[in-house]
């Protein structure tokens, strides 16, 4: 009797030992919860995003587009800290600690000035990379560590995971936007808006429920934490020598291009004249649904480099036809057909949207394990590099000049990616001969 008991306890202890350490629930569940956490965050953040350059109009703000420019700038010139101050911190605390510039930027909206707007922005472009930087770690450590407990496919898990995380990011469009269409209101004018602020408080409201279930989450670390390469801004300059990493930076660098383009031209060159201002959120409510539905579905879809490289190829394909048709064909229109032509322009571009950044996020997971950190930093100095560019653009080049850069990123970027897949997986049909 004793020596069964003995063998048990045995078991138990080995039970122990072999759980993550500090984890409380299943991965999959801590997966659940961050995408809640950022459900609420971002819908808040991405509608006052998407208002930016029209509702906060007073002066001295007499382009805030050029003060979204300073916070992507900041957002590149932070990432290269990003990775050790998650390291340092853990990706838990990371995410934490990071939404705290959300919260103030926020605030910031409610007097909006150049002395609340500007350092606002500065402090949340450190921030930001905090946050995406430890969420791309904690995902994917999430989904690397559900599939092997549960002897799963890693890069069908992952691109379930991520899928999952990116439809709900794109779902904040809808519900952020509805917010948005729900409590802003024209003046008779045409020249203001009302409820500006009512709106922002609900944001912060919104806010604060994120933050809680970030607080909630499982803390999830891994050996790699220790390793003095995962730990320094040496891990930035290491995966550069990466060779994959020249062929994935492209596209890095069109996702970046892309999202600007929806924020600073797409709601103010093409929306706002037909619908106006007001018609900003429900314009990107459609983009968010289209964007939310594709990447939960093109999620569950991936199972490896072969099934993302496929879907990435067709979310080029999609967002090229609404390229060549803004470039060549495009021009406002008056009654029912002028009206709908921005919302099938933002369903279509939100269907490319969701493909690609899904796939590619799922990629630089499954192609970068080892130094997730430094790879999830590189895909933010790039992208926000990336959209600090096009709202510095938008303030002096026209709109077709702007397609024009546009389709020539996206040929580029297409087009190293696949050169990239096609190579990662000859080699791997070698090694497997």
């Amino acid at each position: 009797m004793d020596a069964q008991r003995d063998e048990e306890a045995a078991a138990a202890a080995g039970l122990l030992l072999a759980a993550p350490a500090g984890s409380t629930r299943s991965p999959a569940a801590d997966a659940h919860i961050l995408s809640a956490a950022f459900l609420f965050v971002f819908a808040a953040y991405g509608a006052a995003q998407n208002l930016e350059s029209t509702v906060n109009t007073v002066r001295p703000l007499s382009s805030v587009s050029a003060v979204v420019a300073i916070l992507y700038t900041s957002f590149t010139l932070f990432s290269v800290v990003a990775p050790p101050v998650v390291t340092r911190l853990g990706p838990k605390r990371a995410l934490v600690v990071g939404s705290s510039g959300y919260v103030l930027f926020i605030l910031a909206n409610l007097v909006p000035t150049w002395y609340t707007i500007v350092p606002a922005s500065l402090y949340l472009g450190f921030c930001a990379l905090i946050i995406w930087v430890g969420q791309g770690t904690y995902l994917t450590s999430a989904a690397l560590s559900h599939a092997r407990d549960n002897n799963l496919p890693e890069g069908q898990t992952l691109g379930n995971f991520t899928g999952e995380f990116w439809g709900i990011i794109a779902s904040t469009q809808v519900i952020g936007n509805l917010l948005s269409l729900a409590l802003l209101r024209n003046e008779k004018d045409g020249g203001s808006v009302t409820g500006k602020n009512l709106l922002f408080v609900v944001f912060l409201g919104c806010m604060i429920v994120g933050i809680v279930l970030l607080c909630l989450l499982s803390k999830r670390e891994e050996k790699g934490y220790n390793d003095p390469l995962h730990s320094s801004f040496g891990a930035m300059l290491e995966s550069l020598k990466d060779r994959r990493m020249p062929f994935i930076i492209p596209l890095m660098v069109y996702i970046g291009l892309e999202h600007a383009f929806v924020w600073a031209v797409f709601t103010k060159s093409i929306v706002t004249p037909v619908l106006g201002i007001s018609g900003v959120g429900g314009a990107m409510t459609i983009y968010g649904a289209a964007c939310a539905v594709c990447a939960l579905v093109t999620g569950y879809l991936t199972s490896g480099l072969y099934s993302a490289t496929l879907i990435v190829s067709f979310g080029a394909i999609v967002q090229a036809v609404v390229l060549f048709w803004l470039l060549l064909f495009y021009s406002p229109m008056d009654r029912v057909l002028g009206a709908a032509a921005p919302l099938l322009i933002g369903a279509l571009w939100g269907v490319g949207d969701g493909m690609l950044n899904t796939q590619l996020n799922a990629v630089v997971g499954l192609m970068f394990e080892d130094a997730k950190e430094a790879a999830f930093a590189q895909f933010k100095v790039w992208e926000c590099g990336a959209i600090a560019t096009i709202f510095f653009l938008s303030l002096h080049i026209m709109l077709q000049v702007m397609l024009v850069l546009m389709t020539a990123s996206l040929v580029i970027s297409f087009g190293a990616f696949l050169f990239l897949t096609i190579a990662v997986e000859k080699s791997s049909s070698a090694v497997r001969s």
